[in-house]
């Protein structure tokens, strides 16, 4: 019999009460019965806590851990307030965490319920999802939010969920290397620099090829520009944001049945059979393991007609149910339904309780804050950090030449090894900055032998800003590069350029070999 957490101790006094009784009529001393309660007692009566509160995990969209104490009797809406903080995302109704069953089934942690009677016999262990496909990814209001569908999408992609092309990965597959590493430079990126990184199933030498060919073609596109253009690719998938369940028709042909923003689909062997748009449904509803649709007579019928779904179970027709209240309220509906308390009421009293999509649009735009700062993730199989200009950098100081600098910056700068010739030179005037980002540019600019990018970051900490200012420079010629005299003049024009920087850091990464004849001390 399944009890409340206040309810064990009834039932061990009452064994305990049994057994004094019936060692009472064998002759035992009644004390020691009694010490034996008292220590019962205390025993169950230690950490009340631990009956109230369960540590939660929640992966994230980018693979990493979220921890936190929650108390059973919590409703699903305050852990997945909790996660949306902690990622400081405002809009999060097109997210839902989701967790496995002991059966190993999908679901969806019902915001309005308390946690404990939906997580039942299995760990707390949690995934923080897109549960709503945006139609039009264009229209959400933040960054963060794309740049989160992006992570979902590029799970789905590569776990085989959502479908491609081969043309289709080469192009996802080459927006996602320009969100994750920048621009293509072809002195810091390797001739297989792509390998690393996890685009499809099954990946092959030529789509990494293929990739990287029109990577070279994206310079100067920004993450937040090369995610829009992933989105508007991806968003014309036949599969985006297909919620799949497995069912079988009336002659039990096993078939699948998708619930999308616009209605309800049916495949069989992966090519889709029908289709019933949400106006086209008058009424859905599940008995046992049966999942029925009701649908709008056509042009040339007179009666409405009822198509029939067998499913594994009455679970998993509940639970395909439920997807579609919850899909046509968000995408259909103005607002959610009112529950209506009922005396007497047979089926489910399920009813989706978030807000509508129409909705979510009108709080985001009241949305008001500065563009949040965030860290764009790198691929868990790339090896490889990344500047803020977006390109890639080996951070191994022993890879390249040395500086020992005297005075102020900008003074007697003395770089060894001065007989590459090519050298990247990296000049800032603070750290990276840690506050709230106010606003972000980058620039470029080309001449024969000598390529600057500016990336200017506005921040604001403790009510004061700061503006940290990054040149990178590319300096190549066909002869010997004078390092002195480039650095010199890179500081120069930099302070030209801007009069208020003050030089904290200069990098100098060495990018050709030395002759075998010549030995740095």
């Amino acid at each position: 019999m399944t009890t409340e957490a206040g309810e064990p101790q009834e039932d061990v006094k009452c064994d305990i009460i049994s057994c004094a009784h019936r060692e009472g009529r064998s002759g035992r001393p009644k004390a020691n019965l009694g010490a034996h309660w008292l220590t019962t007692r205390q025993v169950t009566s230690r950490n009340p806590l631990s009956f109230r509160t369960m540590q939660t995990k929640v992966t994230l969209l980018d693979g990493s851990l979220f921890t936190c104490t929650v108390e059973k009797r919590s409703r699903g809406l305050q852990l997945f307030e909790k996660v949306c903080d902690h990622v400081n995302l405002l809009e999060r109704d097109y997210f839902a965490l989701c967790f496995r069953d002991a059966d190993n089934n999908k679901n969806w942690l019902d915001p309005a319920k308390e946690m404990k009677k939906q997580v039942r016999g299995v760990p707390w262990n949690f995934s923080f999802n897109i549960k709503f496909y945006p139609p039009d990814p264009t229209q959400l209001s933040e960054d963060i939010t794309r740049y989160f569908l992006c992570l979902q999408l590029r799970q789905d992609i590569v776990s085989g969920r959502l479908p491609c092309s081969f043309a289709t990965h080469t192009v996802l597959g080459s927006y996602t290397v320009q969100s994750e590493l920048g621009d293509y430079d072809p002195d810091e990126c390797g001739s297989d620099y792509v390998s690393e990184l996890c685009f499809a199933p099954n990946q092959t030498k030529e789509m990494e090829e293929k990739i990287m060919e029109l990577h070279k073609t994206y310079r100067g596109m920004t993450p937040a520009e090369a995610e829009m253009h992933f989105l508007e690719n991806v968003k014309k998938l036949s599969m985006y944001g297909v919620d799949l369940h497995h069912a079988k028709d009336s002659e039990g042909v096993a078939i699948m049945l998708g619930v999308c923003s616009s209605g309800l689909l049916v495949y069989r062997d992966r090519l889709r059979i029908n289709r019933f748009s949400w106006p086209k449904i008058l009424k859905i509803s599940y008995k046992r393991n049966n999942f029925y649709i009701k649908i709008r007579p056509g042009e040339f019928d007179q009666f409405e007609s009822t198509i029939g779904f067998k499913l594994l179970n009455h679970r998993a027709a509940k639970r395909l149910w439920k997807v579609c209240v919850e899909h046509h309220s968000f995408f259909r509906l103005m607002s959610p339904e009112e529950t209506h308390k009922k005396l007497l009421s047979l089926g489910s009293k399920f009813r989706y309780s978030g807000r509508t999509q129409i909705q979510s649009r009108r709080a985001s735009a009241q949305i008001s804050r500065p563009a949040p700062h965030f860290p764009r993730c790198i691929s868990k199989r790339n090896m490889m950090s990344r500047s803020l200009d977006g390109g890639t950098h080996n951070d191994d100081a022993s890879t390249g030449p040395s500086i020992s600098s005297s005075g102020s910056p900008g003074g007697s700068i003395c770089i060894h090894d001065p007989r590459s010739k090519r050298i990247v030179l990296c000049i800032t005037n603070s750290d990276p900055p840690a506050g709230l980002l106010l606003s972000s540019q980058t620039f470029t600019a080309e001449t024969a032998n000598t390529t600057t990018t500016t990336h200017i970051t506005k921040t604001v900490k403790g009510g004061i800003s700061e503006t940290r200012i990054e040149k990178r420079i590319v300096i190549s010629g066909d002869t010997e590069i004078d390092h002195d005299q480039a650095l010199a003049a890179a500081l120069s024009e930099a302070r030209l350029q801007h009069p208020e920087l003050s030089v904290t850091r200069v990098v100098v990464h060495k990018e050709t070999e030395v002759s075998p004849d010549h030995v740095i001390d």
